[in-house]
């Protein structure tokens, strides 16, 4: 006698039962795995481009397999068949596996995992950049590692907010550069990303992989900041607590940018260093500041040192100016007169004239007066 397989993946009675129409002989039984496996092997090898992909998980009335019932019937196998030679048993086992292959693999298409090959002139460069300009030398190491090696790290990319059909970068600056230069296809991970999703996978893969120096994540804490980022999301980023991120921002924004700019990023500089040029920094000092960074770079320094030029530019005083004495048309040597770049000190001598130093002090609103009268002439 025939023997009857009395597990059953058809239809449901409307009480929840398994219904008891074994389906018409000779119809097709329906085949709801293998319908998966066709359709998620479709999505991976579609030409359409991975943000065409309908990649949205579909309702579970539409995926038999997911169903609450399906779902009730598999758990009632074995969860570790023997390993037997009667091919019903084996078939089914498959089967099972298949489920949860198809599901996983629509979790990944899901969530972005997939790996695809995108034209590197399509992609454009993460809205806040972190880090500063890096050493020809470096570029061409990785153009040489990629050429020999293949790009072994996929970067990672977001389809543009902006622009329809063009995709923007999450990490992965340096790679693309050296890959437009080669001329190939580029290897991306593409995720719909938020502004804050995308500057936090920024700054963490950075992290993780080749450290930013101090200054460059300083300014990219301060371009977070002037967008508007929450500091919760700046901290995340960085991997950073309140405390450092505070000091990052000051020194941010005490150094001038085109100051920033001039140094570099200045690899092998602490932040200990850097707080203090911040306070050494004036107004007045810019000047002779960038002559040292000037000079520096015509020597052909490198980041580091231009910054220790800039450093001690600050610290070095210069000769001090001195006094010049100032003589009455009488003769007597009243006052003494000096002269720097952000003071001008008159000195009266009480000994020589106890009064006068009381006559220009009560005479100073109306000597302000004229003053203020003459540059309006």
């Amino acid at each position: 006698m025939a023997r009857k397989n009395l597990i059953s993946f058809g239809n449901n009675d409307a009480d929840g039962s398994p219904s008891e129409n074994l389906g018409t002989a000779g119809a097709p039984a329906p085949n709801p795995v293998g319908e998966l496996q066709a359709e998620a092997a479709a999505a991976i090898t579609s030409d359409r481009p991975l943000a065409d992909r309908p990649l949205a998980p579909r309702p579970l009335a539409d995926r038999p397999l997911a169903s609450n019932v399906a779902s009730e019937r598999i758990a009632m196998l074995p969860t570790q068949l023997p390993s037997l030679k009667t091919s019903p048993l084996r078939a089914m086992k498959e089967a099972v596996d298949s489920v949860g292959r198809v599901e996983e693999l629509e979790e990944q298409l899901r969530a972005g995992h997939t790996i695809v090959d995108l034209d590197p002139s399509e992609i454009d460069a993460s809205f806040v950049p972190d880090r500063m300009a890096y050493s020809d030398e470096a570029h061409k190491e990785l153009v040489a590692a990629i050429k020999s090696e293949g790009q072994q790290v996929p970067i990672l990319v977001r389809p543009h907010p902006e622009l329809s059909g063009r995709y923007q970068v999450a990490y992965g600056h340096r790679r693309l550069r050296a890959i437009k230069e080669l001329g190939i296809k580029i290897r991306a991970v593409v995720r719909e990303l938020t502004d804050e999703q995308l500057v936090v996978a920024q700054g963490q893969e950075n992290n993780a992989r080749t450290n930013l120096s101090f200054i460059e994540k300083a300014r990219f804490a301060s371009r977070l900041e002037e967008r508007g980022f929450r500091r919760e999301v700046i901290m995340q980023a960085l991997c950073v607590d309140k405390s450092m991120l505070s000091k990052m921002l000051s020194v941010a924004n005490a150094v001038p940018g085109h100051i920033i700019d001039a140094i570099g990023p200045a690899p092998k500089i602490g932040r200990r260093k850097w707080e203090d040029l911040s306070g050494l920094i004036k107004p007045r000092t810019i000047d002779n500041v960038r002559s040292a960074i000037e000079r520096a770079e015509k020597a052909g320094r490198d980041s580091d040192a231009i910054f220790e030029a800039a450093y001690r530019a600050l610290i070095t005083r210069e000769p001090g100016s001195k006094p010049e004495a100032w003589n009455a048309p009488d003769g007597l040597r009243l006052a003494k007169i000096l002269v720097t770049e952000d003071r001008f000190s008159l000195v009266i001598d009480r000994k020589v004239s106890p009064e006068f130093g009381d006559f220009l002090k009560s005479r100073l609103e109306d000597l302000y007066n004229e003053f203020q009268g003459a540059k309006q002439d």
